[in-house]
């Protein structure tokens, strides 16, 4: 193939140095001979070799550094992983050792938890339309607490504890704060699926009713402002405002509240140079804040509750795809690797940006503009657009991309019946499986009529 002429520019990361750049790779990553890298001290071509690819790579000890970072930044709160980010029997075990209680949205999530060996009353259950099923299998296993996000669940809640039952409830509050990395995943404003507005009253009208049920403990109020979060300042209003209605309830039902779950959200780097939440400095002026506030209304201060999960898994991951095949067009040159928006369908949903890169061979061709994409049959199917990768890249070729550990696996779909890749943990030199890829007669046998 013709190595494609380029003109290096450093200032749009078109330079081999840009390229070489591993900010937002795992701590662990480590440069090896012939353009190869290693992960939890694992090289990626022999995982791929090993077992194919797409895969997801996910570090272990990234994972559990990043479980402690929160732990010692919060040191008086309680950190809940929120799993929708990514789960698996592994991961239960690495939360529930690092100290961290869980945060599941389904019954599915909630079963895997327990029969994984995680405590049920470490669990928080979420969701904003929480079936049957959910709420069945919350009450039988002894869920910590769970989140109610409409009027209506607690009627449902209530009746389905029991009169001689009893069940910690939180109530999840529109504090009308706008934040987020896309208007996607931005839900602290009004006029959105989430939660009960404090604007309107259905936030108080559902506390009343709480209050009125025996059966229900209610034990705080719960709020969370989006994702990909970068500024301390949202949460600090975030603080203000539920602060504030504490305090109302205080005066008018004589009731102080011991918990505030400000959620997560907290923002990340997927791309070198992109902004992140200061961790530090978030912990300190929200601590801040609440005391002050608290003081203020003459209400004892809550314990807080944080609840990172794109924080915690997304770095740890790197996925890895084969190259397929190259095309130039007029303007264009596009590298189909053999996934895709099957296993990570977030750019195509929220216009996320990646840094991928090649691996397993070191290139002197100098940088080109490329737009990676998958083999499904979408025109919206990009993993990267407009990204430099070595003007030589040629099918056959390992691709790695970076901060692929949250919300790719657990939003994966086998589309075109592809199945989903497997996910195999790096660690002081080992790689393990933990989740085994989805095969053709998985998906198959699914398939019952005729």
């Amino acid at each position: 193939m013709t190595t494609t002429q380029v003109t290096v520019d450093a200032g749009n990361g078109l330079s081999a140095e840009a390229m070489d750049d591993l900010s937002v790779w795992p701590a662990s990553t480590a440069r090896l001979a012939h353009g190869d890298l290693a992960v939890g001290g694992v090289p990626l071509t022999e995982i791929a070799e090993r077992f194919g690819t797409p895969s997801y790579v996910l570090d272990e000890g990234e994972v559990r550094a990043r479980c402690r970072a929160y732990r010692a930044a919060f040191p008086d709160a309680e950190v809940v992983y929120a799993a929708k980010a990514f789960l698996c029997r592994a991961m239960v075990r690495w939360v529930e050792e690092e100290g961290l209680g869980l945060d599941v949205c389904s019954a599915g999530e909630l079963e895997l938890a327990v029969t994984s060996g995680f405590p049920a009353e470490r669990i928080v259950l979420h969701g904003n339309a929480k079936s049957p099923q959910d709420l069945e299998s919350a009450l039988r296993l002894g869920v910590g607490r769970i989140v109610i996000d409409s009027g209506s669940e607690v009627a449902r809640i209530a009746a389905a504890v029991g009169p001689e039952g009893r069940q910690r409830v939180m109530v999840r509050v529109v504090p009308g704060i706008v934040a987020g990395g896309h208007d996607k995943i931005r839900t602290g404003g009004e006029d959105q699926k989430f939660g009960l507005s404090v604007t309107d009253g259905s936030a108080q009208h559902a506390i009343a009713r709480i209050l009125d049920q025996p059966q229900l403990q209610l034990t705080g109020l719960h709020c969370h402002l989006g994702s990909q979060i970068v500024s301390v300042k949202p949460y600090l209003a975030a603080v203000r405002r539920v602060v504030g209605l504490m305090a109302r309830l205080h005066r008018q039902y004589g009731i102080e509240l011991p918990e505030l779950d400000l959620g997560g959200g907290h923002g990340i780097a997927y791309r070198p140079g992109e902004d992140t939440l200061d961790l530090a400095v978030l912990a300190r002026r929200v601590r801040a804040e609440l005391a002050a506030s608290c003081a203020v209304a003459g209400i004892a201060a809550p314990r807080l509750i944080v609840e990172p999960g794109r924080a915690v898994a997304g770095p740890a991951g790197v996925a890895l795809y084969r190259v397929l095949a190259v095309k130039r067009t007029g303007t264009q040159v596009f590298v189909a690797v053999d996934g895709g928006m099957s296993d990570n369908p977030r750019p195509a949903l929220y216009g996320v940006r990646y840094a991928p890169r090649l691996v397993g061979r070191h290139s002197l061709a100098a940088p080109a503009r490329v737009t990676v994409v998958g083999r499904h049959c979408e025109a919206g199917d990009v993993v990267a657009p407009d990204v430099p990768l070595p003007g030589d890249v040629r099918p056959g070729d390992l691709i790695a991309v970076p901060v692929a550990g949250a919300y790719h696996l657990s939003m994966a779909a086998p589309y075109n019946l592809t199945g989903r890749p497997p996910v195999i943990a790096t660690h002081t030199t080992t790689a393990r499986l933990l989740i085994r890829r989805e095969s053709l007669t998985d998906l198959t046998t699914r398939d019952v009529g005729e």
